[in-house]
């Protein structure tokens, strides 16, 4: 439970079902003199928490999760933009945080299931392996975030607002008394208070200010950046450097920590390997095949060919040349609303 509407309206449905429910909240880190600036566990969401599950009458219990969020989460996109790339610490956080510490923590308390406010359905297949599939709400879909579920951890799981629209849920919400109904969008990367991640680079991570040169793609100096990690793929503004034409980050060189640039037409490639892959049915597919693929959370799905690779690794050929493919991210595989797992973007070709 988060204190928010998704959560809240998850337990009360189970609760309506007639199961035994157990509330509980993480108590997440929070960068030190910005604690109120949390989105996900504030003092009043916190608040808020308690009073849903007073209102169900469930038990809720509270859990220290700092230590561990800051090594898993937190240290995670310090890592990963220190080495050029641009992280998505939610993935991590649902894997490290939610489906490892926090479900070994509901299984201490006497759980069998970890129930949570995404939008995503489980289903079984025809060989009785258990399916992610997108929720009904598109607009809601949390099933990209969810790739790194595997067989067992599906086993567990339970997503009871997969088959509602987001109005529905607010509804649900009105209808069962809850206080939340109204209550706004929780945002990703809750630890960033102000939602600026450059700022907060500088403050816990000033190793990543190491400035070096802007170069086009013959070599000649344009300027200067800040530092690698101030920079994603595909950026236009806040490059400082003059051109009477708009130009692009292309490309993070970390050897030479040089920024590359050019116009809007050197900008996009057509492929990409990805590592850390986990397939959904815990089999690697034993040949290339046909689906589409999101490169990011918000990104449309485009049609490729994915080769699974000898080393684990696997590698997506786009129909199409895409923009905004970025090391760091996570490239998920989709057979229709089937989430077939995805794995990290390593490398961008072609």
């Amino acid at each position: 439970m988060s204190g928010g509407v998704d959560s809240s309206v998850a337990a009360a449905l189970l609760k309506q079902a007639g199961m035994d429910v157990i509330g509980v909240m993480l108590r997440l880190w929070s960068e030190p003199g910005k604690e109120d600036n949390n989105r996900c566990c504030t003092p009043d969401a916190m608040a808020q928490a308690r009073r849903v599950a007073a209102i169900l009458d469930i038990p809720f219990y509270a859990v220290d999760a700092q230590n561990e969020f800051y090594k898993q989460v937190v240290q995670y996109l310090v890592d990963g933009y220190a080495q050029g790339k641009t992280p998505n610490p939610c993935l991590n956080c649902n894997r490290q945080i939610r489906w490892t510490f926090l479900l070994q923590h509901a299984q201490a308390f006497g759980a069998s299931f970890l129930a949570t406010g995404h939008y995503a359905r489980i289903d079984r297949g025809d060989n009785g392996t258990f399916e992610l599939r997108k929720a009904v709400d598109p607009l809601k879909d949390q099933s990209y975030i969810l790739h790194i579920l595997n067989q067992e951890r599906l086993a567990q799981a339970l997503f009871p607002l997969g088959s509602y629209k987001k109005t529905e849920v607010r509804q649900l919400a009105r209808e069962f008394g809850l206080p939340v109904a109204e209550r706004p969008e929780s945002q990703d990367l809750c630890f960033l208070g102000d939602g600026n991640y450059r700022d907060f680079l500088q403050r816990n991570a000033p190793q990543v200010y190491n400035p070096g040169a802007i170069l086009d793609r013959e070599g000649k100096q344009l300027g200067q950046h800040d530092g690698l990690a101030f920079y994603t793929i595909g950026q236009r503004k806040g490059l400082g450097v003059s051109s009477p034409i708009p130009l692009y980050v292309l490309e993070k060189d970390l050897e030479r920590n040089a920024l590359i640039v050019g116009d809007q037409s050197a900008l996009g490639t057509s492929a990409l390997i990805a590592d850390q892959v986990n397939w959904i049915s815990g089999m690697q597919p034993a040949a290339p095949f046909r689906g589409q693929v999101k490169i990011r959370y918000k990104a449309p799905e485009a049609s490729a060919t994915i080769t699974p690779l000898s080393s684990g690794q696997f590698k997506v050929q786009f129909d199409e040349v895409l923009r905004d493919i970025t090391p760091g991210q996570a490239a998920v595989i989709y057979n229709d609303d089937i989430c077939l797992g995805g794995g990290i973007i390593q490398s961008a070709m072609g």
